[in-house]
């Protein structure tokens, strides 16, 4: 959908987050005489009404009664449209579209393609797979766009001048959708991994999964770089293959991009070693050779980039190691929001004694196989807090039991951090990887790993900003 297709209908916006700006926004520079009804809250209704615009409704209440007044919604993509009331309103006709979507419906050639747009998702691991993309195209002299889910909405970016040579965009969950939704095929879709996630958001780790696959199975890329060792994934990849709608290239098969050990192979030649490589895990520098895999995908000399990995700045809040403090390493991986990342971020971490701080709004995911890794793989110290710390505290502490690690309830971050430091004896990590989003505590990850910083002596302001965002 183009935003032009909006004129002469009754439209809203559901959400006043940075999306549901950017939105309105880029609908106001389009459609500067179209009425908009905004749906959200009152804090949000305040700030919206400081516009001015006699043409912007704001009400404070999004029933299915209200919704379904409307052609069209455009929804902030934190906005389930499994909602109930959004289920109401879309049995009566309503069309539910996100940012994404526009933006896609903008862009597109003849033919329905974003011929130079290159789409990252997976549930762990798509923020850095992405800076990294654009990172390398930039190192190889294109100008590049960076946005999407990691941090600026792609309708913030609705028509840059000059325009990029390439879009590298972050999607998460809530966005695949919406290029499906849009009609308009990207050139490129590269998938990582899938690990149950978002569990609130879709309803169930079933529907998680056909939600993040839309972006393959029905936005229908052009090229799909999927993950060989990911079992769902390159089930998929056999579909796409025999349908013959998006042609498939692999990454982790030993005859493209792979890793062995820690050295990167382009089929059987041997490209370089990866440990002194800003990336923090070897999840992240595996993700390497998706980006390298999707930039041969647009006919670049991917060996040729490669080494420019080793000037990547990594992104805040991603095992990000913020210093250390009286011989006490502080670690920030907020972003982390499942058990798999929480692992993940342990393994990083191998061999040295390492306080592990876990918990926050519980959605439901299972902690079962996190409290069986603990028998073989546990730190020094488990510290549970938040919402579901009660609940992965019992889990754990049959394990714990065993005398394999420390385990403790925190009543907040500030005391988990306390009782850390204590567990490790004045040396050691001390390891923010939740496995649980920040809902209820903190107004998101971000707001959570600068309050760690804080806590931990350092300045928040210094440890926050994403290299990289925009056109460069």
């Amino acid at each position: 959908m183009r935003i032009s297709q909006l004129e002469g209908h009754k439209v809203a916006l559901w959400g006043w987050g940075r999306e549901g700006r950017a939105a309105y926004g880029a609908i106001r520079s389009r459609l500067p005489a179209l009425p908009l009804t905004l749906f959200c809250s009152t804090d949000e209704a305040r700030e919206a009404s400081s516009f001015g615009d006699p043409l912007l409704a704001v009400e404070l209440e999004a029933t299915g009664e209200r919704l379904a007044a409307f052609d069209v919604v455009v929804k902030s993509p934190g906005i389930s449209p499994y909602k109930p009331e959004a289920q109401v309103a879309a049995a009566r006709g309503t069309r539910f579209v996100g940012g994404t979507a526009l933006w896609f419906g903008e862009h597109a050639d003849t033919v329905g393609v974003v011929p130079n747009a290159i789409c990252v998702t997976g549930t762990k691991g798509k923020s850095t797979t992405t800076a990294l993309l654009a990172h390398l195209l930039r190192a190889g002299g294109h100008v590049t766009g960076l946005a999407g889910n990691i941090g600026l909405p792609l309708l913030e970016v609705l028509e840059p001048s000059p325009a990029p040579e390439f879009w590298a965009i972050e999607l998460s969950s809530y966005q695949t959708g919406d290029v499906a939704a849009s009609g308009v095929r990207p050139q490129v879709a590269v998938a990582l991994n899938l690990f149950p996630e978002h569990l609130d958001w879709h309803g169930s780790h079933e529907q998680y999964i056909e939600d993040k696959l839309r972006l393959l199975t029905q936005a229908r890329p052009r090229i799909a770089v999927l993950n060989a060792a990911d079992g769902r994934l390159a089930s998929v990849g056999a579909e796409l293959i025999a349908k013959g709608e998006s042609e498939v290239r692999w990454f982790g098969d030993a005859a493209g991009w792979h890793l062995r050990g820690d050295d990167l192979h382009r089929g059987d030649t041997f490209v370089m070693d990866t440990r002194p490589l800003p990336l923090p895990g070897r999840h992240n520098r595996g993700n390497l050779c998706a980006v390298l895999t999707a930039i041969e995908a647009l006919g670049l000399d991917a060996a040729s980039l490669a080494p420019h990995a080793a000037s990547f700045r990594p992104l805040p809040h991603r095992l990000q190691t913020l210093g250390a403090r009286d011989s006490i390493t502080y670690v920030n991986d907020s972003i982390s929001t499942t058990p798999h990342a929480s692992l993940a971020a342990l393994d990083c971490f191998a061999g040295r004694r390492v306080a592990l701080l876990v918990g926050g709004h519980d959605r439901g995911l299972p902690w079962e196989d996190f409290a069986e890794a603990m028998r073989v793989h546990a730190p020094a110290a488990v510290i549970t807090m938040g919402q579901n710390g009660p609940r992965i505290h019992a889990l754990l502490a049959p394990v714990a039991a065993q005398g394999s690690f420390h385990l403790a309830q925190a009543t907040d971050l500030a005391d988990a951090m306390r009782q850390a430091r204590e567990a490790l004896g004045g040396e050691g990590v001390v390891l923010l990887s939740p496995g649980a989003p920040s809902f209820g505590t903190y107004r998101d990850y971000v707001a959570r790993g600068r309050h760690f910083a804080e806590l931990a002596g350092f300045d928040p302001e210094m440890i926050s900003t994403i290299p990289g965002l925009g056109i460069a």
